[in-house]
């Protein structure tokens, strides 16, 4: 004996492998043209398009990875913390996508309006403290409202 062992590949599982390459979304172009040119090497042939079901379900998923970035774009261009450069950038995205996203609709006047709103109804609310309804009261009348009802 040599001492060497050889290792042969089985033809088949390359073929294999080399197709499911092909097939595979996650490879790039480059791996999967060099996959194809290797199985033209072998002999083997191999339908490039993708078969429906799986470019179905691509689709799907390429779908709903643009609603997250587009919830992720709305979500940025209202948040206090981001950088006005980068609410402006996310607005043009959105407006790109069709989406119109408006930001701060109402004005100063509605904005106090509903805050006292917000307060006449947590003194009439059964949940909400005695001293939560009293510190209610307090910016009420501070506020000038005198009709608690």
């Amino acid at each position: 004996m040599s001492g060497t062992t050889e290792h042969t590949k089985d033809t088949a599982r390359v073929v294999a492998g080399l197709k499911a390459a092909v097939h595979n979304p996650n490879v790039s172009g480059e791996a999967k043209e060099n996959a194809l040119k290797r199985l033209e090497e072998m002999g083997q042939s191999v339908d490039p398009i993708m078969p429906a079901q799986a470019k179905a379900t691509q689709s799907a998923a390429a779908e709903a990875h643009e609603k997250n970035v587009l919830r992720g774009y709305k979500a940025a261009a209202s948040n206090p913390n981001v950088s006005e450069e980068a609410k402006q950038h996310a607005r043009e995205v959105l407006e790109a996508a069709g989406i119109q996203h408006k930001l701060d609709t109402h004005s100063e006047e509605e904005h106090q309006h509903r805050v006292l709103a917000g307060y006449k109804a947590a003194i009439h609310n059964p949940n909400v403290s005695a001293a939560a309804k009293q510190h209610a009261r307090e910016y009420l009348a501070d506020s000038g409202v005198t009709n608690l009802d």
